[in-house]
Formats: structure tokens, sequence, C-alpha cells
């Protein structure tokens, strides 16, 4: 496989690789199922060296995707300075911060598996990590890696990310609940980006980057929907979704670092090309129902101007 620096990458371990049955199952179904085949070592056992532990060791935000302590799944951002993400081996990641006081992973557990999304957005890469935390702590977290592999620059909105101070304790309380609000509404309305988690029953856990122009999430009577954008024909996030439904979104508002974490299920729709919203004409839509949410101010990131992808499609 090639790593985001352009690298090639060489397996290692003897973890399960290929493909799992959801995922072949929507590449037979989106009729691409040849193309994806060739795309089957990019699924290798993982290998933290050269171009990846160097991209990692330049970036300064990350999502994860893990199950809290009630068995909810849910993706946080995760940021720190250069060199919070740190390789310390080939198959193990130490991550030098640990989710924000009051996100639903504050107190996530060892032993759990993690997906791992790690975005660059001002160079517009990105890197997807899966595998088990082995152990958390006051330093941070330690993954055991099994799968890394980087995705294309598609639908990345670029942003120069920086530091932002974090609110005065008690002075931005954290928000829990079921429904979404106004103001949640309208969060999700405007957004360009979201991180999206999912989980396999054996495979473990993933996350997702989701880009497109404000708007290209819809929200109708509580409940959300968007476009399924062409891709690299991999359909980790579906195929894992055809396994499991239960899906975890993250919206971020960079301008000043509000969050907005959903736990929930989601399911692919086949709509056929050419109707409203399909509007990078693949026929496909993700549906998602939100169960429980958490909103707040958790990203200590901000970015104060945008400029977007040029593939992002026009909203239909």
């Amino acid at each position: 496989m090639t790593n985001p620096a352009g690298n090639m990458t060489n397996p290692v371990g003897n973890i399960t690789t290929g493909f799992h049955e959801g995922e072949l199952a929507v590449q037979r179904a989106a009729g691409v199922a040849r193309d994806a085949a060739r795309l089957t070592g990019m699924l290798a056992p993982a290998n933290l060296r050269g171009g990846v532990a160097r991209f990692l060791a330049e970036r300064t935000f990350a999502a994860v995707t893990a199950h809290d302590v009630d068995g909810a799944l849910w993706t946080s951002p995760l940021a720190g300075t250069r060199g919070f993400l740190h390789v310390a081996s080939p198959t193990t990641l130490d991550v030098r911060t640990l989710p924000a006081a009051g996100d639903p992973l504050e107190n996530v557990e060892a032993g759990r598996p993690v997906g791992l999304i790690v975005v660059g957005f001002a160079i517009r890469r990105r890197l997807r990590i899966n595998g088990t935390l082995s152990h958390t702590g006051a330093d941070g977290l330690h993954i055991e890696v099994e799968q890394a592999y980087g995705n294309c620059p598609q639908y990345i909105q670029s942003r120069h990310l920086r530091t932002a101070p974090a609110p005065a304790p008690g002075t931005e309380p954290v928000r829990r609940g079921q429904t979404l609000t106004a103001d949640d509404i309208e969060l999700v309305r405007r957004a360009d980006t979201f991180l999206i988690g999912t989980a396999h029953p054996v495979r473990g856990n993933d996350a997702s980057h989701r880009g497109g122009p404000p708007g290209f999430v819809r929200v109708e009577n509580g409940e959300l929907w968007w476009p399924d954008y062409g891709g690299n024909n991999m359909f980790n996030t579906l195929g894992n979704l055809r396994a499991d439904p239960t899906a975890a979104l993250l919206f971020c508002d960079f301008t000043v670092g509000h969050t907005l974490h959903l736990s929930g299920r989601a399911s692919l729709e086949w709509t056929g090309t050419g109707v409203p919203g399909d509007d990078d004409d693949t026929g496909r839509r993700v549906h998602f129902t939100p169960e429980r949410l958490v909103a707040g101010r958790l990203l200590p990131l901000a970015a104060d101007t945008v400029t977007a992808a040029p593939d992002n499609p026009p909203i239909t």
C-alpha cells in the first residue's frame, strides 16, 4: 500500500486481513467488487514506519471511535501539539492526550477496540488506524495497531488549525440529551465536515471522515441523512453498517471549538441516481437516527478560514 507520504508499507503480523462480509456485500451491490479487490493489500497488517510515522508526528488533530462504559458508540476529538501522536513501535501508537473532561469517552476503558482517523486538513491527507486500546493513563492512550492505511484527499476542506484556549471550568457546561436542539441543527446544517464511527462484531471499530459543501448533511424530523459520495470503493463504513447499524457522528465548529457528539443507528439506502439530494450521482444515501447526544466546547483547536475542497459536488 501507499501511505500519505507516498512511501510503500510492508505487511507485518498475523491478524485477519481482507474485506469482511459487509464490505463485500456493499461492493457487489454497487457494482465495484472487481475494482475494490485491487485494494485488498491496503488492509494488510500495520507497519507504522517511514512516511506513516512522519505524517503522524506532524498532526494536531485526530478522532477516536470507541464504546463507553455503557456500551454506546461515540467518536471523540483528540488534539495536541505536533508530536502528540507518537509511534512507539511499528505496531504501537501512543496518543499523548486524553478526551476532554465531559467528553463521552472521557473514561474509555482499556481492552476495547478503537478506530482512529488522523486528518491533516491543511494538506488534505488522512490516515485510518484500527486496533485495540491496550492502556489508558494520565499520559494518554496506548493503541496496539492492527491496520493503518491512507485515504485519498477527496472532500477534505483545507484548514490551518491553531491551539485555542479551553473554556474556564464551569463557564460552558456540557449538555447531554436525546433530542437535537435548534442550535444543534444549525451546527449540522452549516457543517462542511464530520467524522463517523462504526463497528464490526469481529473486526472492531473504525473512524472515517466525511466532507462536502455546507448543507450536505440534511436534518429532517430530528434525524439526519447525507448522500454517499463516490470514493475508493472499499466501503469500510457502509460495510460495517451492514453488519452492525450502530454509529457515532462528531460535528465540530472549527471557528470556536464547539462539538456535537451523536450516538445512534444508521442505515444505507439505495435511492437510484438522479433523485433530489443525490448530489454525487451514486444513488446512495445514509440515514442516521440519533439516540444520545453530548454538546459542548470540547475541541481546543480553531481555524479562522477554510478553503473548500475542489471535488465537493454541488447540492441538488
